[in-house]
């Protein structure tokens, strides 16, 4: 009997610990997005168009880790990590349309607002491109703010498809959109303690900076990055 009830209370201990296994082995259903296509009107500047494609300048060393083919940006997947600016100008409350496109599982690269050439990492404000197609969204996986915020939902669309986010930054708010889908809407001025791996709170961050794309050692491609200012 003693044996008996003792088996009894191993196997409602471990119930719940199956059904949780189970859980996290199931497939991630998220929604179903779509690239949202470049906005038009007046005010939209066009980080790609032929006479701006010049300003853009490796931040890191003297490596070549991109090439424009036509007004697409290639990133070649140098080893290493590498960031490179659009030296132009810098943003502080803008508006920003991005499409990039993944090829490989773990593709890794980022999108930099607000942050300084000196140091973009830790000046600034990561919305992390990931090749993690499927999987449940983290504070590290795409469309995140890079260790500090997961996104509400994983939207990546499967390697070889383009996807867009659509940024705003307005003083204190950051918003991010997904293909189509609203994934962070932020208040920095509530992140008055460091965050992450990151040492400064973003609340006390510049809120205007430069914006910078990542080579994180895998290929990735973008297109149609314009910017508004407000």
């Amino acid at each position: 009997m003693i044996r008996t009830r003792l088996l009894l209370v191993a196997a409602a201990t471990m119930l719940p610990l199956l059904s949780a296994c189970a859980h996290t082995l199931e497939a991630y259903r998220a929604p179903v997005g779509a690239a949202t296509p470049r906005p038009t009107g007046e005010g939209w500047i066009d980080l790609f168009a032929p006479e701006n494609q010049a300003a853009w300048k490796n931040v890191t060393d003297d490596q070549k880790v991109w090439e424009f083919q036509g007004d697409v940006m290639h990133v070649l997947g140098t080893p290493g990590t590498e960031y490179f600016a659009w030296t132009t100008q810098e943003f502080g409350d803008f508006e920003m349309h991005v499409e990039f496109m993944l090829k490989s599982d773990g593709a890794n690269s980022g999108v930099f607002v607000r942050t300084s050439v000196d140091d973009p990492v830790q000046k600034g404000m990561e919305i992390q491109v990931q090749g993690d197609y499927g999987l449940v969204p983290n504070r590290n996986s795409v469309g995140s703010l890079y260790d500090i915020a997961c996104p509400m939902f994983n939207m990546l669309l499967p390697n070889g498809e383009w996807n867009s986010y659509d940024i705003t930054c307005k003083g204190s708010s950051l918003v991010v959109v997904m293909n189509g889908w609203k994934i962070l809407d932020l208040d920095l001025s509530k992140m008055t303690t460091p965050i992450g791996k990151f040492d400064t709170p973003l609340a006390q961050l510049p809120q205007k900076g430069h914006i910078i794309l990542q080579d994180h050692g895998a290929e990735v491609w973008y297109r149609n990055v314009v910017v508004r200012p407000l």
